[in-house]
């Protein structure tokens, strides 16, 4: 009796249409792809969408060869961690470069540098003459600060120094790059010294008009005669409502006490004292704009003429603003962080010295180049140093004279040189706030008058402090003096 015998396996045949129709047509990209496969690239996640043949989309719009995909700089950004091997990459062939044990820098290190050097369009020979003859101009500060962030490690900087032509490895381009520029002596120091150098003059006018700002601002507060008004008023509002109290018949105050007037309201629980302060003033200034201009107005009651006036001088309150707004500039601005950048522009010559000592050492002709470039600089840059230096003594001379101008001897007490400018801006955004609702209320009561409709003063006006107000006709003094 014969053994048994397992059945014979038979492939399956490809059915006939399938090989007349799909194999020719994709057998060559098969192959293709076989030889040489994509890299694969971390995935977008979407919703794909499918095509109507009954309605049009914007899909259908689009022309296949209106963007042109940069297939290299993709792949090189977009990496899949989990893609294909080296090899299956190269299409079972490793490169020598490509083989992690022979890379000198880190993957992550060495694509870095790749983009860098891409996205700025330079090459190595030109990045090395530049640095050689200490030509700042040549690379500019993007590709000094590109530099900056290349900077081997000491272990990479020795193997990238040992390196031989004839080593059985290629370096990348990466590689390649920083292994020329570590050929040139004390390269990254050469980078720092011309980063410095070319920040120096972007940086000094940076600081020049930070000072004419502080300047100017003192200035502003010095000369605004409205701001001086203003604290004419609250002064005098201030000494009536804390008459009997040990703050009543002040001859000063401190300009903090400008941010404390919308604290204080009146008997209808809205109005201010700001409020009250600003229509007084407004009142005062369109008296006084009005004397010429619109004598008319004399002729009409003293209702519509104090409308009139507050809606005239509300202008002229409301742009003090505008007037002091190099004020608001200054008080952005820190009194340390200004004093740490001049003291940092004075001590980043010491970076030029030390390249200068460095570069002695060697006797070459490009060595010369890079001297004579360092020298020059230095000669220039000393010099504006010493100017940027008086200039930061004179500005904050100015601003400790305009703090004292207001606080007087309680200057001293200051922990923030520049608070004086800090309390004036929030003042004045506050005071803007207080005009448009001032002007709104005026505004409004203006076309109640214009309707002829019978409305007494007192309703109008709606005073905060009714005897304050009442004895404001037998207060000519003090309107005389808000008008001067």
């Amino acid at each position: 009796m014969p053994a048994f015998q397992p059945p014979v396996l038979v492939s399956p045949r490809i059915p006939v249409a399938w090989i007349s129709s799909v194999a020719p047509e994709n057998s060559n990209a098969a192959e293709k792809h076989e030889e040489n496969p994509r890299p694969k690239l971390k995935p977008l996640h979407w919703d794909k969408v499918r095509a109507s043949s009954d309605q049009a989309m914007v899909w259908d719009q689009l022309k296949s060869g209106s963007f042109q995909l940069n297939e290299e700089m993709i792949e090189t950004l977009f990496l899949s961690n989990t893609g294909m091997t080296t090899k299956e990459m190269t299409g079972g062939q490793i490169n020598p470069s490509m083989n992690q044990d022979s890379r000198i820098l880190q993957p992550k290190k060495s694509q870095n540098i790749a983009i860098l050097l891409k996205a700025l369009n330079v090459n190595k020979e030109e990045v090395c003459e530049a640095l050689l003859e200490g030509k700042v101009d040549s690379l500019g500060n993007e590709i000094l600060e590109a530099l900056t962030k290349m900077v081997p490690s000491r272990e990479e900087e020795l193997k990238l120094k040992e390196y031989k032509n004839d080593s059985p490895f290629k370096l990348d381009p990466a590689e390649s790059f920083l292994k020329a520029v570590l050929d040139i002596p004390f390269a990254f120091k050469r980078v720092d010294a011309m980063l410095y150098i070319a920040n120096f003059y972007p940086e000094v006018n940076h600081l020049r008009n930070l000072f004419r700002t502080l300047e100017i601002a003192c200035e502003e507060l010095r000369s605004s005669r409205m701001f001086s008004k203003l604290l004419e008023a609250v002064l005098k509002t201030g000494n009536r409502m804390n008459v009997g109290t040990n703050r009543g018949e002040a001859h000063a105050f401190k300009l903090d006490a400008l941010l404390k007037l919308v604290d204080v309201k009146g008997t209808d629980g809205k109005t201010t004292l700001l409020h009250f302060v600003v229509r007084e003033i407004s009142r005062a200034e369109g008296s006084r704009l009005s004397s010429a201009t619109f004598s008319s107005i004399n002729h009409q009651s003293n209702t519509v003429t104090d409308l009139e006036y507050c809606k005239l001088g509300i202008q002229v309150v409301s742009s003090l603003s505008v007037e002091l707004s190099n004020v608001k500039k200054a008080a952005a601005m820190d009194s340390d962080m200004l004093s740490f950048y001049v003291a940092k522009l004075g001590g980043g010559l010491g970076k030029i010295r030390e390249v200068l000592q460095l570069n002695n050492s060697f006797s070459n002709e490009n060595g010369h180049h890079f001297h004579d470039a360092m020298i020059e600089f230095m000669r220039k840059a000393e010099d504006e140093i010493l100017d940027i230096q008086a200039r930061e003594s004179f500005t904050l001379s100015m601003v400790k004279e305009i703090t004292e101008y207001y606080h007087g001897d309680s200057t001293k007490e200051e922990s923030h040189p520049f608070r004086v400018f800090v309390v004036v801006r929030d003042f004045l955004a506050t005071l803007d706030q207080v005009c448009r609702e001032v002007e709104k209320l005026n505004e409004h009561n203006i076309i109640i008058m214009g309707r002829h409709l019978p409305v007494t003063a007192n309703q109008t006006s709606d005073p905060v402090f009714p005897s304050f107000q009442a004895s404001r006709s037998g207060s000519s003094d003090d309107d005389s003096s808000l008008s001067s």
